[in-house]
């Protein structure tokens, strides 16, 4: 029985000390644990229990839906407002030039980045559930929206002679048709969120590891940068999508240099060393300013004041935003017709969209101490932007620069982004027009700038080559597919091969063989700690990865490969070794000796068993269905005849023990290779059992029929060490326990 002792000295250290029986699993299942009792439900009572409604249920559901019901109730106006309405005006200040911004990105006029600053951020704060990311427009959506506006609708298209040769065309169509295609892939991105979320997909984003996201997101800062330098240029080239598009727009850039607008580039430059260094300011006297210096509304409004002033866009011919209407436009049904083209691209910004959400989410709310929900974060994001694509937006998500501003200003609960909206709404409705002068490569200069902190990731390089090579591949794969292949094929690359890897681990897990650290019941690995050593007679092989039909036969490899035996090639040389001790040995002698020794020294096994042993005799007869235990005859004496060679152990080994402990799962096929193994092994007189597995394994296990004979659940045991200690006291008890 067990007996445990812990020791009441404080100062001395912890002991504790166990006295029990070996315990193997037709022990443990049969004697030890008694299942529950457990009535399984009918189907019918589980949907009905499902749909019953109830007060609490339906408080619940209501709840979950609507979030804001749960802290708005109890929230602290003397604690909370004023930090909420400081963080407020400062991410609603930096959401207006960056919805200005990333409206270019998206291939659309500015002003629909301004309404895609305003619904989405308003909806948040009714569905959301984190208290501090900021919801709107972002550079890596915003992009991949403008890959699938531009090919959807290119400059061709709308070429006022219907030929490329004059490269006039038709603008205002071409921006039309352009707001069109992506209001109907928003509405289709959110329709696809919220699906996902109502489904409880909320788990899709564990699916794109943290080195696939900083990989794919420093891509696309490159594939924005990239789009920009003609805008900081002040040159006029066509906007490229697909493979090799970062190639085509640098190529393109280089060919027209020669038309540079030198007050443009003068203007972006003064504006990109005056944006680096508040932002370096920000940065380092963070804990001093009570607020950060909004050095973007600065950059914007000084520009568009000098640029109205000096009439730029006549005299000096630098580009300006244009018209931005005043006011709200009314709600627009979106074109569905264009859906079918648009749902690949929908799915993948749709997936993108949700894991830079969930993931900001998660890393504030773990900060702070507070929970997100997964389900309920996809169904806010798909409402926000099917609800808002009716009013003319595109597709956004949570801004990692705009986050960090709400969260380090003081902002505590969702009124913060409430407050933003609000801001962002005065400008739409009464001085939006007042932008209309802004210069464009202000707009550019503001975009680089805040690709800064993506450019930072890679320094992500020498710290995963360091920690893990497999990440790094991730990492890199992910950004070189996505600036080669473009964000949408990049990103299918990119999650291909971080499946591959997986598969690959499971393919190539550390093998080890294990042994005893003394006087304890620990085992380690033998090649990397001196004081593990092996028992004798014994391997303990140990695999760190589940068994499936994929793996199953590398593991058999891996198994011989550690313990050095290999059954087909011990019985290959016994049969030689028989072979000489014949030739050696008169032929009519060898027959009658072998005649005599093998009825004491041979026992019948069972048919499924399937051992064969070749004994070679004077008219070369086959023995089917035999086994040895290895044992000599009391009255024999060592020769060199074919007898010994039987008789004598193919191996020192007597038993292989399978640590199971890190094997989460096994299929059907896994199953009938260690059955298959315990076969194997057994025709060379090997023994081999498992040890440390888990109770669903077993439960897997014996769904698989595994325990039929020759295995039974007396070959597994709870532990490694119960089964060293039975191995030890019972080396030579033959593998099916009828034989004797």
């Amino acid at each position: 029985m067990e007996h445990v002792t812990v020791s009441e000295e404080p100062s001395a250290a912890l002991m504790y000390h166990v006295e029990r029986p070996v315990f193997n699993e037709g022990y443990i299942d049969s004697e030890l644990l008694h299942r529950k009792k457990r009535t399984s439900k009918s189907v019918q009572r589980r949907i009905a229990e499902h749909l019953r409604c109830s007060s609490e249920k339906a408080k619940s559901v209501v709840f979950g839906f609507l979030p804001i019901l749960t802290w708005l109730p109890s929230y602290q106006l003397k604690e909370y407002l004023f930090g909420d309405i400081v963080s407020g005006i400062s991410t609603g200040v930096m959401q207006l030039p960056q919805g200005l911004a990333y409206a270019m990105l998206a291939a659309v006029p500015p002003v629909f980045g301004l309404y895609s600053s305003f619904y989405p951020v308003l909806l948040y704060t009714f569905f959301g559930t984190s208290k501090h990311i900021s919801i709107g427009t972002f550079a890596v959506i915003s992009l991949m929206i403008g890959g699938v506006a531009v090919r959807e609708a290119p400059d061709s298209m709308f070429a006022v002679n219907g030929t490329n040769a004059s490269q006039v065309v038709d603008f205002e169509a071409r921006d039309a048709r352009r707001v069109e295609v992506v209001v109907a892939l928003t509405t289709l991105v959110g329709i696809i969120q919220l699906v996902l979320g109502l489904l409880r997909f909320g788990f899709l984003a564990i699916y794109l590891t943290e080195p696939l996201v900083r990989g794919f997101t420093t891509a696309a800062a490159v594939h924005v940068s990239v789009s920009q330098v003609k805008y900081l240029l002040g040159v006029h080239t066509a906007r490229f999508n697909g493979p090799l598009s970062v190639v085509y727009s640098l190529d393109a850039v280089f060919r027209n240099i020669a038309s540079t607008n030198v007050v443009t580039l003068i203007i972006g430059l003064v504006c990109m060393v005056f944006l680096y260094i508040i932002k370096d300011l920000n940065e380092r006297f963070k804990k001093k300013l009570p607020i950060p210096i909004p050095g973007e509304i600065i950059v914007v409004i000084v520009s568009t004041g000098v640029s109205y002033g000096m009439v730029m866009s006549e005299n000096y011919g630098v580009e300006v935003v244009g018209k931005i209407p005043t006011g709200l436009l009314p709600p627009k049904i979106p074109d569905f017709s264009v859906f079918p083209n648009l749902f690949p691209d929908a799915f993948a910004i749709s997936v993108v969209g949700f894991s830079i959400a969930i993931s900001l989410a998660k890393t504030f709310a773990l900060k702070h101490g507070y929970s997100v929900d997964g389900n309920q974060e996809l169904i806010a994001l798909g409402l926000c932007n099917f609800m808002s694509s009716f009013f003319h937006t595109f597709v956004v998500t949570a801004s990692m620069s705009r986050s960090l501003v709400q969260e380090s200003t003081g902002g505590h609960t969702e009124i913060a982004g409430l407050l933003a909206s609000i801001l962002v709404l005065l400008v739409v409705v009464a001085i939006g027009f007042v932008f209309q002068p802004l210069p464009t490569t202000v707009l550019a200069a503001i975009i680089m700038v805040n690709l800064l902190g993506m450019f930072k990731q890679l320094k992500d390089i020498p710290a995963l080559w360091r920690t893990s090579k497999i990440e790094l591949a991730i990492w890199l794969v992910s950004f070189f597919a996505s600036v080669l292949l473009g964000l949408d094929y990049g990103l299918v690359v990119a999650m291909g091969f971080a499946i591959l890897t997986v598969i690959y681990r499971t393919q190539c897990p550390k093998n080890a063989l294990l042994g005893q650290i003394p006087d304890t019941e620990l085992y380690f690995d033998v090649d990397e700690y001196e004081e593990a050593e092996e028992c004798s007679g014994i391997k303990i092989f140990q695999s760190n990865t589940s068994i499936y039909f994929a793996n199953s036969d590398l593991y058999v490899s891996a198994l011989k490969a550690k313990t050095g035996i290999d059954p087909a090639k011990l019985l290959a040389g016994r049969k030689s070794q028989l072979k000489y001790a014949k030739r050696d040995n008169g032929a009519k002698k060898a027959v009658n000796h072998c005649s005599s020794v093998k009825k004491n020294a041979v026992v019948l096994l069972d048919v499924e068993l399937g051992v064969t042993h070749e004994v070679v005799a004077g008219p070369m007869k086959q023995m089917d269905h035999v086994y040895t235990n290895g044992q000599m005859n009391e009255n024999h004496t060592e020769s060199e005849s074919e007898e010994d060679f039987f008789l004598q152990r193919l191996t020192p080994i007597h038993t292989i023990i399978l640590d199971f402990t890190p094997v989460n799962f096994i299929d059907s096929v896994g199953a009938k290779t260690i059955k298959s193994v315990i076969k194997e092994f057994a025709t060379v007189d090997v023994k081999v059992v498992l040890a440390g597995c888990s109770r669903t394994l077993l439960s897997e296990l014996r769904t698989l029929k595994f325990f039929c004979e020759p295995v039974t659940p007396d070959l597994i045991f709870p532990t490694i060490h119960d089964a060293v200690l039975h191995c030890k006291r019972s080396r030579d008890v033959p593998v099916c326990p009828e034989v004797q």
